[in-house]
């Protein structure tokens, strides 16, 4: 993982996790659009812009995974 003052972890996602837990870092060394990072329980990673970021929040704020998420509970 990069040292702690490339990343500044924002939050993580544990919910009922089994694993590790997806966890959102502002890269503060990366171009402006790859300064999000997530990285899920495998280690992979999505980077993405502040933009980007705020568009996927406005998205789920509106409803956009509610179906996703609705299936998953029954």
């Amino acid at each position: 993982m990069a040292s702690p003052s490339r990343f500044e972890s924002i939050t993580r996602f544990c919910g009922n996790a089994d694993r590790g837990c997806p966890e959102l870092f502002v890269d503060h060394c990366a171009p402006p659009d790859r300064t999000v990072v997530i990285i899920d329980d495998f280690g992979q990673r999505i980077q993405l812009s502040l933009a980007q970021l705020n568009d996927l929040v406005s998205d789920v704020k509106g409803g956009a995974l509610d179906r996703l998420v609705d299936a998953e509970r029954r």
